[in-house]
């Protein structure tokens, strides 16, 4: 079952960020019967055609079942940043690096926000999210780079510096390492894909 749960710009939740479209694959039985009903139902109520009812909470009902039904199947590297953000030693680290990606962070520096030593801030990266702090920091900015840029009119150049790239070309490098074309082509190749 192909979810889209939100159209538009993708909703923001805190520091992290919920997919605008998921998969869920509910296994057969009570749960999914319930699902597919209330999908069905909640179809049914914003087409306007029946009569308007209180079924208001429908919808975030169905939010949270579908997001505690995709954790519960996603892999590991899909739940990684919501174990992070709990976790008390990643969670400030994480925080700080969301609210700031255009600092230049260092392993110390991140350490600090965590109040504990580097070596088991680091430790504590790898164990759960399987990256290193910085590897961490280089990846959320591209993240925020690609959400810039495929949202908004900010110049590539505003971008890296968002971002904490002094130089254009030094991010559109990493850019290009991270998601195979540099930032003009691929928010031009996404804009060639968005509906008119």
């Amino acid at each position: 079952m192909r979810m889209p749960l939100f159209r538009g710009r993708p909703v923001r939740s805190g520091p992290g960020r919920v997919p605008p479209v998921f998969v869920v694959r509910p296994a057969d039985g009570p749960a999914r019967s319930w699902f597919d009903a209330s999908i069905a139902y909640a179809l049914e109520e914003s087409s306007g055609k029946a009569p308007a009812r209180r079924a208001t909470k429908l919808p975030e009902l169905l939010i949270t079942e579908a997001l505690r039904m995709h954790l519960a199947t996603a892999p590991a590297a899909e739940r990684g940043w919501i174990v992070g953000l709990r976790d008390p030693l990643l969670g400030p680290a994480m925080a700080a690096i969301h609210a700031a990606p255009e600092r230049r962070w260092t392993v110390d520096d991140l350490a600090a926000e965590a109040g504990v030593s580097r070596s088991r801030l680091d430790a504590r990266f790898r164990e759960v999210l399987g990256r290193s702090p910085i590897r961490y920091l280089n990846e959320w900015r591209m993240h925020v780079a690609q959400d810039l840029l495929a949202t908004t009119d900010t110049t590539v150049a505003a971008i890296a510096r968002r971002v904490g790239y002094d130089a254009e070309e030094a991010f559109s490098r990493a850019f290009k390492r991270a998601h195979g074309r540099s930032p003009a082509l691929w928010r031009t190749a996404r804009a060639d894909r968005s509906p008119s």
